[in-house]
């Protein structure tokens, strides 16, 4: 007789290191880089579709201070005049753009993302001179536009709430992390609970349709008591939605994480049931699980896409629907065509050299095979429906051997060739997804390159 595993158990064994899979291949595994000439082939190619629809994300890389668990690629600084430097850079990179592919600009604008960094360390007037010149030059459909922005509440004021309304925003996402004093003080990022209510009081009354808040569990001094009182807290403000991340542990690339004490940090079985009893909390409030590490209340857009089976997942995360093309302006911004993957320099001089003096500042790419993009569909699919049909007897066989454990422990079904994840498999999702990483599953890496599951 098979005996059930409870939950504890189960993240226990299935919290190894794997990739959160916004692309496919994930960037360890790209090779085969592009010419920047082969990468504006490339969207030359998908722009030549009238019907085409695209995104536009901007990196802003700017924070006043270092979240010492932040893995993105940021500037620390107080100067405040790099700001007009750079919007000179992201409109010259646009431009140049623009001049390559001049079709882009007449093809429909879905999505605007603000991403960084903090996008609102630029000031109100910046965020006005950054986006609308080249909202100016683009085609939107007001009624299919969706545009976005990442805020720290700590430097972020009504007054670049207003400017962002009046440039079509209607989504905001905050930056949260935890609310507990002492985690707040031990990462460098003390932020009272009235200064997040506040902005997001400001936030609905000036109509943005979704507020969203970042959590991360695993942080420095986090314990049961402390994470179910943050979250509480949380729902307390009743966001749109909540993004649950883990806390992404990779001192080899962020040596700034190896401050943490050892003793400090949640691992193991502790790091595990901070998660269990933050989605308790989330879910018995009414939010509901959505793709990975997310959560929305039913009347977020979010929810309603999961439902309509529009839900997308690209470098921004979790998309209500899906463009072709997504271009990344900024230092170290990513980009995606149909048939490859583009990043720009991440070392600013080298990128703001290389934007200054008229190149489109490729630092390396991958150009997918068939074989790619027929798994990159497979994954999209299982990471947003949660099922997909396999292609083939022989990938439902494979999926059977290789997929053994997690069938055995009731975490996926495989019926004929439908593969499905179960609800009980919901916190596992990466786990399953590694079947269809044809890529990861034929080389076997000589050190940890990603963060663990769970």
């Amino acid at each position: 007789m098979r005996t059930v595993m409870n939950r504890s158990a189960l993240l226990e064994k299935y919290d190894v290191p794997v990739p959160r899979y916004t692309s496919y291949p994930t960037v360890p595994y790209w090779s085969d880089p592009p010419t920047t000439g082969q990468w504006l082939e490339a969207v030359r190619e998908a722009a030549a579709e009238p019907a085409l629809t695209w995104a536009l994300y901007i990196h802003i890389p700017f924070c006043e201070s270092l979240c010492t668990y932040c893995a993105c690629n940021t500037v620390i600084t107080q100067d405040h005049g790099r700001e007009e430097a750079y919007l000179r850079l992201i409109h010259r990179e646009w431009e140049l753009y623009r001049k390559a592919v001049p079709e882009l600009a007449t093809r429909s604008l879905r999505q605007f993302h603000l991403g960084g960094g903090t996008p609102t360390f630029l000031s109100p007037e910046n965020l006005r001179r950054l986006v609308g010149p080249i909202l100016d030059e683009v085609q939107i459909r007001s009624e299919a536009f969706d545009a976005s922005i990442e805020v720290d509440p700590r430097v972020t004021e009504r007054e670049h709430l207003l400017a962002l309304r009046g440039l079509g925003f209607s989504r905001v996402s905050m930056g949260v992390q935890d609310f507990d004093p002492e985690t707040q003080r031990l990462v460098n990022r003390t932020q009272p609970v009235e200064v997040t209510a506040r902005l997001t009081r400001e936030a609905r009354e000036l109509g943005f349709q979704s507020v969203g808040y970042d959590l991360i569990y695993g942080l420095p001094h986090q314990t049961p008591e402390t994470i179910i009182r943050s979250a509480r807290l949380t729902v307390s403000l009743e966001p749109d939605r909540i993004a649950l991340y883990s806390f992404a542990r990779v001192p080899w690339i962020k040596p700034a994480q190896r401050l943490f004490k050892d003793e400090d940090l949640p691992e193991g079985g502790a790091k595990r049931g901070l998660y269990e009893r933050a989605r308790d909390v989330l879910t018995e409030a009414g939010y509901v699980e959505i793709g990975m590490d997310h959560f929305a209340l039913e009347r977020d857009s979010l929810y309603r896409a999961q439902r309509a089976g529009t839900l997308h997942r690209n470098f921004m995360g979790y998309t209500e629907f899906r463009t072709r093309v997504m271009l990344g302006l900024g230092v170290s911004a990513i980009s995606e065509a149909p048939t490859c993957f583009h990043q720009n320099e991440k070392v600013f001089p080298v990128y703001d050299r290389r934007v200054g003096s008229g190149e489109i500042p490729t630092l390396r790419g991958h150009r997918l095979t068939e074989e790619d993009r027929h798994r990159r569909e497979q994954i999209l699919a299982f990471m947003t429906r949660f099922e997909v049909e396999l292609e083939s007897d022989a990938q439902a066989r494979d999926a059977e051997v290789f997929l053994s454990t997690l069938i055995e422990d009731g975490l996926v079904t495989l019926a004929g060739r439908k593969l499905a994840l179960t609800e009980r498999g919901r916190p596992f999702l990466r786990n399953a997804t590694v079947f269809f990483d044809r890529r990861l599953r034929e080389r076997e890496s000589e050190t940890q390159i990603f963060s663990r599951a769970l």
